[in-house]
Order: C-alpha cells, then structure tokens, then sequence
C-alpha cells in the first residue's frame, strides 16, 4: 500500500516539473485520463502527452496533495490544493479538488475527478478559458 502512495507522489511531482517522460514512466501503457481543461478524456501514453502539451501552452496548473487515502483494490483517493494560472500569472482558479486513481501492477492505469463520471465539458477550475 505504502508503495501506491509513493507512486502517487512521484506523479504529482513529475507533473508540476513539467517531466512528461517521468510522469507517463508511472503508468499503463493504455492509461485513461480526464482532460480537465477541455472535457472528455485521453487513454494511452502518447495521447496524454498531447493534452499536457497543449495545456501547458494555455495555463500554469500545479496540484499538491494534502492527503492521500490508499484503498483496497488498488484505488487511491488524493484531495489535492489545484492552483491554475494563467501564463501571466494570474489566478484563474484556487481550489480543493479530488482525484481518483486505479493502480495495477505498480502503475496508474486511470485517474478520475472526484466521484463522479467525468463530465463531457471543461472543470470548473478551467471555466475561464479564452
């Protein structure tokens, strides 16, 4: 269990260096992910490193865990402070989010926003998209 929660930290960091190559080393080859700032969502490697790079070109998002529940079943519940800004700096969103993660054989295999299915739209954290 304690090596979930290891798992999960070294993707949070990887993510907010901006190592796309040291964040998708921690997952499935055929990994599903929610699009956060555009809705839907991305499965495999190669289609993530699409969505980060296009994000990244649009906004400044960094998420630090706070607290990290392992469960049963490979399921990891991570409530994590979300800043999002935009490339001047501005704030466009400071809030509490949860994610959701489902890890098989030591790696991520998908990750969810809060408890519900991913919505079709954009998160309430990327509202302000121009």
């Amino acid at each position: 269990m304690a090596d979930n929660r290891s798992l999960i930290e070294q993707a949070y960091s990887a993510f907010n260096r901006r190592d796309i190559d040291g964040a998708l080393a921690l997952m499935t080859e055929d990994v599903s992910w929610p699009r956060a700032s555009e809705g839907g969502r991305v499965v495999g490697k190669e289609e993530i490193r699409a969505y980060w790079t296009r994000q990244w070109g649009e906004f400044d998002p960094r998420v630090e865990p706070l607290e990290i529940s392992v469960e049963d079943g490979g399921r990891v519940r991570v409530r994590v402070h979300q800043l999002v800004r935009s490339l001047q700096g501005e704030v466009l969103s400071d809030s509490e989010v949860l994610h959701v993660f489902t890890v098989n054989n030591g790696l991520i295999a998908a990750m969810h926003l809060g408890d519900e299915a991913d919505t079709t739209g954009p998160s309430a954290a990327f509202a302000h998209r121009s």
